[in-house]
This record gives structure tokens, C-alpha cells and sequence, in this order.
């Protein structure tokens, strides 16, 4: 191992790097205002006769003008000619859908005249668009019958509590929290009237039976993060009376719910068992009840997907590792084939129309999400959209898997970023961006956005490295339970092999290795500026863990914590609760050397920003040498979703590591950016 000194930084000539940066702008490389101006799809859905598909694009607002959300515009294309149109709305779209036996789309928005969203109707041919139904409250999902007459929806209930008689309001934790109730109205009739399930808790899938006779739908008991992540219950719903018929002994995870074609039977998306951290497998149930059974329990892969498409076929999106495929199986788990993998693309979503047309959404490691249709008789989708024509101008590092054997023989599989303009006689810093979960992975597809530095760095003279350290999804069951228990052991010592194996390459300089990542990569980030501190030569941390025994009583999972992730009680004996705080990077500070930018969500309930406090005091009080920034952004949660923040903390990652990974001698960075330094014009 090369122990860390602050002269670690580079063994180059200054005048190289300048070479280097004047090449790399004559190839057009990319710069943070076009990460920060990347449109995507985001929804898309195919018309039953297979001749429009409805989609939505995700926009993000220009950072330097508004802190806002992205919004999401809705078009419409005619897949004949390839054309779109854009469909004007007042506000976002959301919950896109086929109206069945109708030909047209439905999609959820608040118009001008709209107190709360509502529910409109749009003729694809035509280009109408209307009205159909409208809430006392927001609606929060919906699903059609297959007539496309009676509708049930999810929306929050209104408490009745007494006017407050002080002039201030207080919070009060976890208390006073609206349940998500469950509704079935007929809009068949004159002034349909919405009626409530009688069903207590709070509803997420509400899947109608063929021919409209039953309803299932998930209730979990309490509408708090916890209980929608573990403890959905399937019920099956007689929609006239709207009571419980039955209910599926189902436990855990859960996304989907699928009838089959004659309706005897359920398709769940969902975790193997409560012990599952993932809703990754098929699990299959006869419709009256019973416990749900792994229909092909020796698969490695992860279901993403999944959709009951005849009497013996189901189509599906699934991850092996790096790589998605788009295929189908049979319910009892025969005949699983893969029609055809992520050679151009990633796969994330489908939508099939009668006629044989598939509409799909994916990405690429060269594009963000985009539109795909696989017409019927073809062996491939075509991409349909281009959302980023300037993708096409700007200089890309190559993108490659790698596949590596840790230090106890198990093979780890990962994604490199290869530095734009690569140069075999050189040595480059390294970037190593750890993923959250830690129930993820990283798929050969897109990896740049405003926390990932992807191609945006490559263009800055960095290789950057994606890990799928055990405990990520898509390499079985065995594989992602494997860090259960054992935070920070064997998962971490996957990364660093990693970079080890990276160096051994000839690629990478060993001096210069900086790390990242988000909640769990967070987690990983504080670690190896910690314990493993003398291997890493910057660090960024954004909503990090970096207390175990704090982190349960803060957090707002911990129940899933026990259930996926520790699997024992912090307070059960003395050596458990030792075993944690040893695998707490605030345990290591005596070893921090690190120079450490720390980012945090102000409002962040699943990883508490005291957190991130306590790393930045600890270090702050025991090794006051090392450099050291804390940053808390102001209405935000587990990650950054408005704008300017977004924009703000790439900025601020940008600078942290080409200080510390580039830099001779360098001086901590001035807490005011000024935007020219990154070549952006504020005129």
C-alpha cells in the first residue's frame, strides 16, 4: 500500500496538464452546464393498436436562473412517421397510461382551472384532450379496469384536526401522517361518485383482475417509509361491495402485481422473503391465496420488469451484473429465454400494444434515456428520440466492464470510464464512485449526471471506476445477502481491490485515487477516508453514514435496516453493538489523512444529517490538519433534486478533486465559485 503524505499529489509536469486541458477543449469535451442541461425520457406508453406512443421527457431548469424540480413535458409520436408533438399542459405529467378499449392516453396533471391534479384523457389522432376526473384531493396512482370504465386510485386521506390556537406550529415527528387510502369510481355514469375500499392502511399497487371482478391491491398498515418498503400486504378487492375477499401471504419487498390472462392466478415482483433486499424475483400465487413461490429461484439475475402477456408466457427487463436483457419465461420457470440484451441499450421499462409493437425506454452508455420501438417482425428496437443532439459533437471517454477477483478469490464485476484522449504512457487519478443500497448496481448504460462524474471527469483527464461490490443486485441471491451483517467488511475490501487490480493495469496512479458516492457509497466514501484513508487521496461524501449506532435510532428504515441489512439487534449483546461501532468511520478518525468534502440534504430523514456532523466534528476536533468542508443544502433530502443544488454540488465535486487529484501543492478551495473558472458565462 502507498501511505498518504501531502505530496502525494503528481508526479507530472505542470505544462502537461495544460497541454492536456488545451486538447481536451479541442475535442469538445463535456462541461458541467450541459451535465446540468440533460433532458430524458422519462415514461413511455404504447397505444393498443400500436400507432402512437405517448412519452414524457424530463427537462431540468436552467440552474442559474431557478432552484426548481425538473418538470416532465408529454408528447405524443406517430410511430409510422417517426413524428412528435409536444402536448401543452399548465403543469407536469404524471401516471401515464393506456385508457383500455378506448385507443387513447390518460395521464394526470393540474391544469390552469385545477385545484388538485386531475385525470385527462388524450386522443392521439385527433390531438384532443379532456377532463375526465377530478379529486377533492391529489391523486396518487390510479389503474384502469380493462373496459376502461371503472378506475380505482390511491390518494391521501385529510386528517380533522382542531385549529392550533398559537400563532406557531410545531412538527410533530411521525405523528398526525395521512394514510394513502384506496378508491373505486365508475365513470360510466352521470356524476360518478368515488367510493372508499374498506380496507384500513395505505395503498401502492392496485391491479384489476381480467374482466373487472376482483381488485388486488398492496396495503401496508401505516403510511411511514418503513412499513411501504417491507410490509405491503396483498388483498384481494370484490370492487362492487369493496370488500376483502382474500389476502396473499406475501412478505417483503414488493413492486408489481400481475393477473394472469384467465385470472386464477398473481405475478409478484417481490423479494424472495422478508429477508430479501431486493423486489427482484417472480414470485407466483393462486389468486384465492396462499403463499407466493419462486418460480426460478436458481436465477442470478434481478427482474426489473415484468408483464403476463398469454396463458404460458411472461415478458421481462432483468439485470445479470452489468448487462440487461429483454426476455421471456414460462410461469412455472421454464423456458426462460433471452430475445435480446443491452447492446443498444439498457432496458428500463416496456409497454407492448396489441398489434405486436413494443415501446421500450433506455439508455446507453453514449445518451440518457431515450425512446425505442421494437416493430413487430423486427429483432431489434430503433431508437425513435434524441433528446441531446450536442451528445453527438462532445468527446467521450471509452466505457468498458471490468472484471476483477478480490482478495478471498471472489470475482467482482464493475464499469470503467477510460480518460478522453488516453495516452498509454501515462498514469492517470482515478475516480472510484460507489453506489447506495448497498441493494444496486451500476448497469453498462449512462453514467453521468450532477453526483456522477462519468464522462463529465473523463473529459477532465480522470478514468472513472463504478464498482459492483458484493451485496449489489443482479448476481443472484447468495451474492447480495452475502453483505448482510457484515457492514463495511468484505463489500469495502471488494472496492479497493478494485482500485488495486486498476493500478496493476497501468492505468491508474496510485497517488491519486479519489472516491464518492451517495448514501450507502456515502458510507463507503467516509470509510475509505478513514480506515482506509492512507489509499485515498480525496474524498467526496454526499448523505453519508458515518455512525452505525446513531444511524438506527435516526433514520426512518429501521425496520428494513434489521430486516436486509443487519439482520441482528444493535442492542442484543455487547459484541454486536462493538461490531458496529468498529464499522463506523467515526471509530476510525485516527487514521483520517483524507481530504474530505461532505454534502448533505438539510431535510434528509433517511440518513440524518448528524451523520454527516459527526464525521466532520470528529475529524474537525482530532485531526484538525486535514482538509475538511461541510455543506448543507437547504430543503433538500436523500439527494438533491432542485437545480441550482444540483448544479452547486457537481461544481463543488469538480473542484474538490481536480485540487486534490491534480493539484501541486494545492490550497483548500474558496468556499465562492466563481462560475468562470469553469468556463460558464453568467451574462
Amino acid at each position: 500500500m502507498n501511505m498518504f503524505v501531502y505530496a502525494w499529489r503528481i508526479t507530472l509536469p505542470l505544462i502537461f496538464l495544460l497541454i492536456g486541458s488545451q486538447a481536451l477543449q479541442a475535442q469538445n469535451a463535456m462541461t458541467p452546464m450541459q451535465v446540468a442541461e440533460i433532458e430524458q425520457i422519462g415514461a413511455g406508453v404504447i397505444s393498443s393498436d400500436g400507432a402512437y406512443v405517448a412519452y414524457t421527457k424530463i427537462v431540468p431548469a436552467n440552474p442559474i436562473e431557478e432552484n426548481s424540480p425538473n418538470s416532465s413535458h408529454l408528447f405524443v409520436m406517430n410511430t409510422e412517421t417517426g413524428e412528435s408533438t409536444q402536448i401543452e399542459l399548465d403543469g407536469n405529467a404524471g401516471g401515464l397510461a393506456q385508457r383500455p378499449a378506448h385507443g387513447t392516453f390518460t395521464f394526470l396533471t393540474r391544469m390552469e382551472d385545477d385545484s388538485q391534479n386531475a385525470l385527462y384523457e388524450l386522443n392521439p389522432e385527433t390531438g384532443n384532450m379532456d377532463r375526465l376526473f377530478g379529486f377533492s384531493r391529489n391523486m396518487t396512482g390510479y389503474s384502469w379496469d380493462d373496459l376502461g370504465r371503472r378506475l380505482a386510485f390511491s390518494s391521501f386521506e385529510s386528517l380533522d384536526l382542531p385549529e392550533h390556537q398559537l400563532p406557531y406550529v410545531p412538527d410533530f415527528y411521525e405523528e398526525h401522517l395521512p394514510q394513502r387510502r384506496g378508491y373505486i369510481v365508475d365513470l360510466g355514469v352521470a356524476d360518478p361518485e368515488p367510493h372508499i375500499i374498506n380496507l384500513d392502511g395505505s395503498y401502492y399497487i392496485m391491479s384489476w383482475s381480467p374482466g373487472g371482478t376482483r381488485l388486488a391491491v398492496s396495503v401496508a398498515p401505516r403510511p411511514n417509509v418503513d412499513d411501504q418498503y417491507m410490509f405491503q400486504q396483498i388483498h384481494i378487492i370484490d370492487p362492487t361491495t369493496r370488500n376483502v375477499e382474500n389476502k396473499i401471504d406475501n412478505a417483503g419487498k414488493i413492486s408489481q402485481v400481475e393477473w394472469s390472462p384467465d385470472g386464477t392466478r398473481l405475478a409478484l415482483r417481490a423479494g424472495n422473503s422478508i429477508n430479501d433486499p431486493i423486489d427482484g424475483r417472480i414470485m407466483l400465487v393462486d389468486a384465492e391465496g396462499g403463499t407466493p413461490a419462486n418460480i426460478f429461484p436458481e436465477y442470478e439475475g434481478k427482474f426489473e420488469q415484468i408483464l403476463w402477456t398469454g396463458r404460458d408466457t411472461i415478458h421481462f427487463i432483468s439485470s445479470e451484473s452489468t448487462e440487461r436483457f429483454f426476455g421471456t419465461i414460462n410461469p412455472d420457470g421454464s423456458n426462460f429465454t433471452r430475445l435480446f440484451g443491452s447492446d443498444g441499450g439498457v432496458w428500463q421499462s416496456f409497454s407492448l400494444s396489441d398489434a405486436g409493437h413494443i415501446a421500450f425506454v433506455a439508455d446507453h452508455p453514449t445518451h440518457p434515456r431515450e425512446l425505442f420501438l421494437l416493430r413487430d417482425g423486427s429483432d431489434y428496437p430503433e431508437r425513435m428520440t434524441d433528446t441531446n443532439p450536442w451528445l453527438a459533437d462532445v468527446a467521450m471517454g471509452v466505457q468498458e466492464v471490468v472484471t476483477y477477483e478480490a482478495r478471498d478469490g471472489k470475482v467482482i464485476e464493475g464499469l470503467l470510464i477510460r480518460p478522453v484522449g488516453e495516452s498509454e504512457a501515462m498514469r492517470y487519478p482515478l475516480i472510484t464512485v460507489v453506489h447506495g443500497g448497498p441493494e444496486a448496481h451500476y448497469s453498462n448504460g449512462w453514467l453521468t449526471g450532477y453526483s456522477l462524474p462519468g464522462q463529465l471527469m473523463a473529459a477532465r483527464g480522470f478514468a472513472v471506476f463504478y464498482p459492483n461490490y458484493r451485496g449489489s443486485t443482479g448476481r443472484g441471491l447468495e451474492f447480495i445477502k452475502s453483505s448482510q451483517g457484515g457492514a463495511a467488511a468484505e463489500e469495502f475490501d471488494d472496492i479497493v481491490d478494485g482500485v488495486d487490480y486498476l493500478i496493476e493495469t497501468g492505468l491508474v496512479d496510485p497517488d491519486r485515487v479519489g472516491v464518492t458516492g451517495g448514501s450507502y457509497g456515502g458510507y463507503a466514501t467516509a470509510w475509505m477516508s478513514t480506515y482506509y484513508s492512507d489509499r485515498f487521496a480525496a474524498g467526496v461524501m454526499f448523505v453519508g453514514i458515518s455512525n452505525n449506532l446513531s444511524k438506527w435510532g435516526t433514520s426512518d428504515i429501521p425496520e428494513e435496516l434489521y430486516l436486509v441489512h443487519s439482520r441482528e439487534r444493535m442492542w442484543e449483546s455487547d459484541e454486536v453493538w462493538m461490531k458496529y461501532l468498529d464499522r463506523s468511520p467515526i471509530y476510525h478518525v485516527d487514521k483520517a489523512q483524507t481530504p474530505l468534502l461532505i454534502m448533505h440534504g438539510a431535510e434528509d430523514t433517511r440518513v440524518h444529517p448528524a451523520q454527516s456532523l459527526e464525521l466532520y466534528r470528529h475529524i474537525k476536533v482530532r485531526q484538525p490538519d486535514v482538509p475538511l468542508r461541510l455543506i448543507l443544502y437547504p430543503n433538500e433530502g436523500h439527494g438533491n433534486v432542485r437545480s441550482t443544488s444540483r448544479f452547486d454540488y457537481n461544481l463543488r465535486m469538480i473542484q474538490w478533486f481536480e485540487t486534490y487529484l491534480k493539484g501541486d501543492d494545492p490550497e483548500m478551495p474558496h468556499t465562492h465559485l466563481n462560475l468562470e473558472d469553469f468556463g460558464i458565462s453568467v451574462d
